[in-house]
């Protein structure tokens, strides 16, 4: 794999529209600029199930972010269902009892479960507004070594934890970093975000980068620029 070929792979475009027509169009704009795409709960309740399975069976990878968290019969048997429909990454809340029911569900199939640690439009007053008694970097912290002590795949994090983490936990799993904003690029909802270039170098495994590409006046152009800019970082 060449260089600007694997910095295609670590680059997750977020399909974050209201429905597959929107999503088609987009994905054909892009073409092979991108090879991995992000479907989270704003497209599935779009009719987007049936499209990440199309997708994936085209040869694109496929992350499903769902965010499951229930009781663990119903996370397990729900995790079951998204690896049958040839997702590469599936996320869950990062609460043990939840990332241990989702492996369960998964086990023997291509599907990697992710968890959740902190939501990166999340701040440390956020949490304490939510009953929390630490902050972002401590609950990451005990996240991250739960979620390495119960064997997923990886986890969901800002940039700014990815290098403490990797130091925690080391290279066993894959740390994906939503907040991802090219420099000039408008911050939006997001409270904890770093360039694609600063987070790789960081030690993140791959990149959730939205609207700074599906908004722009050329996408594809806008998703080259990010990958030249990974590459770039992967020296």
């Amino acid at each position: 794999m060449s260089r600007l070929d694997d910095a295609r792979d670590r680059m997750i475009v977020a399909l974050d529209v209201a429905d597959t027509q929107k999503a088609t169009a987009l994905v054909s704009q892009l073409g092979d600029s991108v090879s991995f795409y992000k479907i989270g709960m704003e497209l599935v309740y779009g009719g987007g199930l049936d499209f990440a399975r199309d997708l994936a069976a085209s040869g694109k990878k496929v992350f499903l972010d769902l965010k499951l968290h229930d009781i663990p019969n119903t996370v397990k048997k729900a995790a079951a269902q998204v690896s049958r429909l040839g997702m590469t990454y599936l996320t869950v809340h990062a609460f043990p009892q939840t990332m241990k029911a989702a492996l369960e569900g998964t086990q023997g199939t291509g599907t990697k479960i992710l968890g959740v640690t902190v939501m990166t439009s999340y701040d440390d007053s956020d949490l304490a507004t939510a009953g929390y008694a630490m902050g972002v970097k401590d609950l990451v912290a005990r996240r991250a070594q739960q979620a390495k002590e119960i064997g997923i795949g990886g986890l969901i994090l800002s940039a700014e934890e990815v290098t403490a983490m990797r130091a925690l936990i080391g290279s066993s799993l894959d740390l994906v970093t939503p907040g991802i904003r090219p420099a000039g690029a408008a911050v939006g909802d997001q409270k904890r975000v770093m360039t694609p270039g600063e987070a790789i170098k960081a030690g993140a495994t791959r990149l959730v980068i939205g609207r700074p590409i599906t908004d722009a006046q050329d996408p594809k152009a806008a998703a080259d620029a990010v990958a030249q800019e990974i590459a770039a970082a992967l020296g």
